[in-house]
């Protein structure tokens, strides 16, 4: 029987594979370019970029350079500073998904352009070569490339405060527009002080009239900052907290120093952070005042070649504008190659 003629089930049978092969939850194409990718990879160590981190600023850099067919390796290690935040809100198109979601849902989308490859591991240093970079992973594998991203987000540091952790991201929240329509109108504290907390008390105050102020100990305002407070009718404890306590990660109460206690459906804490990776710094990337990555417009930082973009790079803080800054880090690192190369 003549190939073109023969059925496609005795054509399954004459090449060795039984039929049950093809009940799988994706075409058998996908599965090859997958495979191949893969093989890629482990095949083809030298990349034009490298992306550290492939949460949501490193997959919209990924998607910008895969849609300009750039060999680029995204490595992460699976563990973004917002797993344990149930919804994600204020970006659009996406408003109210968990973060996993849209993270799986952006992956499967960079993932269908053949140049972009995954690994997943976490990147332990960075070195600068003649020609471009090295990356080494915790693994031992190393990799290098002409450019690189810095997309590692930031690391908040826990304050010593029972149950705290396990409400962050949940009902102890950082960004009002992230989270604060959720908590409207309802009772609401602020753990924080001094210009931090009165940059926040008016965002958080537009949402409840409920608003208490925990200042940690003796408050830090200036005597206009306390005649606004006053006359907005907002309560400030100085009192310090020991406890939050909660249900599943929803806080009921907290408890201060001295046993006393305080009824809260919410709570906003201003709490510091480090960055994920001392690899930047080690390159010789410029920090800023506060702890960020210092890039331009472009999100360029002050090393050739290298970019940072998403938590790790801005005080704005939110799914949207890591997916944005992104977006700008891969476009102009692709700019950056093509005018080399022309």
């Amino acid at each position: 029987m003549e190939a073109k003629n023969m059925k496609r089930r005795d054509f399954i049978k004459s090449g060795g594979l039984a039929l049950s092969t093809f009940a799988i939850p994706f075409s058998i194409m996908d599965f090859f370019t997958e495979s191949n990718k893969k093989n890629n990879m482990n095949n083809q160590q030298k990349f034009d970029a490298i992306i550290i981190g492939g949460s949501y600023a490193g997959l919209s850099a990924a998607m910008a350079l895969g849609r300009s067919t750039r060999n680029t390796l995204v490595i992460d290690n699976g563990k973004p500073c917002n797993r344990q935040t149930p919804h994600s809100h204020n970006f659009l198109t996406q408003d109210g998904q968990t973060p996993k979601e849209i993270a799986t849902l952006g992956k499967a989308q960079v993932a269908q352009y053949p140049t972009i490859s995954f690994h997943d591991g976490l990147a332990t240093k960075g070195t600068k070569t003649t020609d471009g970079f090295e990356v080494t992973t915790q693994s031992g594998k190393v990799f290098t490339s002409k450019k690189l991203i810095f997309a590692t987000g930031i690391a908040d540091e826990m304050p010593d405060i029972e149950g705290f952790a396990e409400c962050w991201g949940i009902s102890v929240i950082h960004c009002p527009y992230c989270h604060g329509y959720e908590y409207r109108k309802q009772k609401t504290a602020l753990m924080a002080n001094g210009e931090t907390a009165f940059h926040m008390i008016p965002l958080i105050h537009n949402l409840t009239d409920q608003l208490i102020v925990l200042t940690q100990g003796k408050a830090d305002f200036s005597e206009e900052q306390w005649q606004k407070i006053k006359a907005h009718k907002v309560e400030v404890i100085e009192k310090e907290i020991t406890a939050v306590k909660h249900q599943k990660g929803h806080i009921e109460k907290v408890v201060f120093k001295d046993g006393t206690t305080l009824e809260l459906d919410a709570m906003y804490a201003a709490i510091p952070f480090k960055q994920h990776t001392d690899i930047p710094q080690a390159l010789g990337c410029e920090m800023t005042e506060q702890g960020y990555i210092q890039v331009d417009d472009f999100q360029k930082t002050n090393i050739a070649g290298v970019y940072a973009c998403g938590d790790n790079a801005t005080r704005m803080r939110s799914v949207a504008n890591a997916v944005y800054q992104g977006s700008v880090a891969g476009a102009m690192l692709n700019g950056e190659l093509s005018h080399e190369i022309f």
